[in-house]
């Protein structure tokens, strides 16, 4: 209603303003007169764009189109009156017969003005509405036959139809009075109108509905339901508008909220900086202090005067302060070339490393080589170390024993199941909520730049749609490039050059080519039987005696103790299940001490069974009872494993079945060693002909695990000769290497795991590659004490050792 209103009085304001007098209403004597005059049967009809002409509403419109003008000076030169139809569509420049609408005004012109501009306006008062018949003319401009229709009128003695006529004056003059763009001398025109007919066409004409909306209400015969259409619309519009102003409001006391914070802040920093206490430059003070004190570059000193300067000049109570001010302690908070002392007494160093961990020679003579070179040279780059092995060997806590032995500080980040580069490389500055990559997060946690940083599960890195962590580590650990390592959030070059990186994993077929190609592997391998007691003496017991509040004298456990939980109640390469067992131990006795329960310091192993349960089923020699039934040796994950081939025949086409859960690798095994012994079968003393009278079906047991690799070749070999054969396999053998179909042995890897799971099998002899001899050699005279190997280059050499001459009993016979 306001748009249309207020357009309405401002094209009329030239007329009032000549014409004082001149007000566009109607008395109901003149509203009735109008209804009494007859509608010509033949109209000039003028087509309206953008209006509805109601009867008795007077409104100015410019004519633009030469139909128009014409028809209006032809007009304006006889009767002045027209007909007026509203468009169907108002975007038609130029109409036609057919787009026009068939219900419109009777309309007296009742002043033709010539505008400034050179337009012309007319105004017109709207008199009866008519019914377009059809047209009978449209050049120079539209005539047509209408007939006249009259209005319903309202029976103003009915108090329902009273309280239609005021409830839509009411809402109107409140929505008058609720828009400011609506002149206050529109509630005057509506409180003088009398008729309810003017009133409803007034309302109607001014309303801001669509145009199709506006010429429903002109179509409707009955003064009652038009009034009810109005108060429809009013009812619409007044809710919009309502809306309108609340938005308005809320949008004024937000600025008025600002405007008066910002002119609060101004007045605080004036008083503060009078009395010397304003707390922006307070922290700006305390940074500089700081900045005194670092012992940076040049570029990143230009970088911090900027960032500091722009701070400066920031509003405190803004969204990005508090980004910058996170950024510019970031910057003091960070060691830049602050390096700790390293301590070259490498006599010392060896102690420390004996004194945390047994074993793990190759590593303890690693670090005291770079501790060597680094005390001849000065300035040498730090390795990347890759320690590499099972679960529980020590491999994460050697880092604190090495950054001890080295005077560093130490800090760990674990990277396993890290899936976002950012984790690594940080956030850009214009994200919400933007952080430093933990890289450089632990750099500051350390406070030097040159500590020993411990990679923790490197394997483990995942990959996914933020981006591929194990990319951006290439940087970290290239020491050619980590000099310049750039945080997105810092954006300055950090030097990493100087830090001691030790990364750990357990298996490294998972690692990237190009990272593990970066670092330094060093094979951190199991432990014996022996050694493990030695741990757990050592370390293990000491470490749960004090976590459990008793005294060494409280609990005593000997070595054949160890030795039965180490062989009956662990199955690992590492102490960590050794360790969970002796703090059931130690648990046990603390709760009997507790409870003031008599029992005796030293533990026996009787009491074992009681405290921690059955002992498991481990893997033990079988026996060579069985024909087809042979030892292997595999690696795994958590360390070395035996495990058994077996091997039936069944008559049939020579069809080779395979069951146990294998993969493709293994499953090629069996097929070569079937086929090296069918074309070599005279070889071995058998019939070439029952390699096709026989199906042969290979078995590994614990069907639910998997297994693949090369390493159970010459096992399976075997197993299916013996078969063939039916003679025995030599006592406590255990074998692994892998083979060719050209009857070769090949190495294989994980020796020292292998032999340690031999040993616990109380395996005697083991048949391995003549290439794999190299392996054996490296490994501690102790940890093979007891076993025999047979290196072997030939697969024949291989069933030459491993078949005995004599038969199974109840041997089958095959031929």
């Amino acid at each position: 209603m306001s748009e249309l209103f207020e357009n309405d009085l401002l094209g009329l304001n030239t007329i009032i303003d000549q014409d004082p007098e001149f007000i566009p209403l109607i008395s109901e004597e003149e509203e009735n007169h109008m209804n009494s005059e007859d509608v010509p049967e033949v109209l000039s009809i003028l087509p309206l764009r953008n209006n509805v002409l109601f009867p008795g509403v007077v409104i100015p419109i410019t004519i633009g189109r030469d139909k128009s003008i014409r028809l209006i000076e032809d007009a304006f030169a006889t009767t002045k009156t027209i007909g007026v139809l509203s468009q169907v569509k108002s975007s038609i420049e130029d109409p036609g017969i057919n787009d026009f609408n068939r219900v419109g005004t009777v309309a007296q012109i009742v002043r033709k003005l010539k505008m400034p501009d050179g337009s012309t306006t007319i105004i017109i008062q709207g008199k009866r509405r008519f019914q377009l018949d059809n047209f009978v003319q449209d050049v120079p401009y539209f005539k047509a036959q209408v007939t006249g229709l009259h209005d319903e009128k309202l029976d103003m003695k009915q108090d329902k139809n009273v309280a239609l006529v005021s409830s839509m004056k009411d809402m109107a003059i409140r929505i008058i009075k609720e828009s400011p763009n609506i002149p206050t001398e529109a509630t005057f025109a509506i409180k003088n109108i009398e008729s309810p007919t003017f009133l409803v066409n007034f309302i109607a004409s001014n309303l801001s509905s669509e145009l199709d909306k506006k010429q429903q209400l002109l179509e409707i015969n009955n003064i009652g339901k038009r009034i009810e259409g109005v108060i429809e619309q009013l009812s619409y519009e007044l809710k919009m508008l309502s809306m309108k102003n609340e938005i308005q409001s809320k949008v004024k006391m937000d600025i008025d909220r600002q405007q008066r914070e910002y002119f609060l802040n101004q007045q605080m920093r004036t008083i503060q900086d009078e009395l010397g206490d304003n707390p922006v430059q307070n922290e700006i003070g305390e940074f500089e202090k700081r900045a005194k004190l670092k012992k940076w570059t040049d570029k990143v000193e230009k970088a911090y005067r900027k960032e500091i300067a722009k701070l400066s000049r920031m509003n405190p109570q803004g969204a990005e302060y508090s980004v910058q001010l996170n950024y510019i302690d970031l910057l003091l908070e960070l060691p830049w070339n602050d390096f700790t002392q390293d301590k070259f007494d490498l006599k010392n160093a060896e102690q420390i490393l004996e004194r945390d961990h047994f074993g793990l020679k190759k590593v303890k003579e690693r670090i005291l080589e770079y501790l060597a070179v680094l005390k001849l040279k000065g300035d040498m780059k730090s390795p990347i170390l890759c320690l590499y092995g099972p679960p529980g060997v020590g491999k994460t806590s050697l880092g604190k024993s090495v950054a001890e032995a080295l005077g560093r500080k130490y800090v760990r980040m674990s990277l396993g199941g890290l899936h976002d580069e950012a984790e690594i490389r940080g956030h850009r500055r214009t994200y919400i909520g933007a952080m430093p990559g933990r890289i450089l997060q632990n750099i500051k946690k350390a406070g030097t730049s040159n500590p020993v940083f411990v990679l923790d599960e490197i394997d483990k890195i995942g990959r996914d749609s933020h981006g591929d962590p194990s990319s951006a580590l290439l940087e970290v650990l290239d020491p050619e490039q980590n000099f310049a390592f750039n945080d997105n959030f810092v954006e300055l070059d950090y030097d990493l050059s100087k830090v001691l990186f030790i990364a750990t994993a357990n298996n490294l077929s998972a690692i990237q080519g190009p990272l593990r190609d970066r670092m330094e592997i060093i094979e951190v391998n199991g432990y014996t039987v022996e050694e493990k007691i030695e741990i757990a003496k050592r370390h293990l017991i000491p470490k749960q005696i004090e976590a459990h509040g008793i005294t060494k004298k409280d609990v005593i456990i000997s070595d054949v103790v160890l030795e039965k939980i180490v062989e009956d109640y662990t199955a690992e390469s590492g102490v960590r299940t050794l360790e969970k067992r002796i703090a059931k131990l130690v648990r046990n006795r603390a709760k009997q001490i507790a409870m003031n329960e008599k029992a005796a310091a030293k533990i026996s192993v009787n009491e074992l069974l009681q405290i921690l349960g059955p002992s498991h089923s481990k893997d033990k020699y079988i026996g060579n009872d069985f024909a087809g039934v042979v030892t292997g040796l595999a690696w795994t994950q958590v360390g070395g494993d035996i495990l058994y081939i077996e091997t039936s025949l069944s008559k049939g086409k020579g069809k080779l079945t395979l069951t146990g859960n294998l993969g493709d690798v293994m499953k090629e095994s069996a097929v070569l060693a079937h086929q090296f012994l069918k074309a070599n079968a005279e070889e071995f003393g058998l019939n070439p002909e029952v390699f096709d009278k026989y199906d042969v079906h290979v078995h590994v047991p614990e069907g639910a695990t998997p297994k693949d690799g090369p390493s159970a070749g010459i096992t399976m070999l075997t197993s299916i000769a013996s078969a063939f054969t039916q003679r025995k396999i030599k006592k406590f053998l255990a074998m692994t290497g892998e083979i060719t179909l050209r009857g070769s042995v090949l190495p294989v890897g994980g020796i020292k795991e292998k032999i340690l799971a031999a040993k616990r099998a109380n395996i005697k002899e083991i048949i391995l590659s003549a290439k794999n001899e190299k392996d054996v050699s490296d490994i501690e005279p102790g940890y093979i004490k007891g076993l025999t190997f047979h290196y072997v280059d030939t697969m024949s050499e291989v069933l030459e050792i491993a078949l005995l001459n004599q038969k199974v009993s109840r041997a089958k016979k095959i031929d």
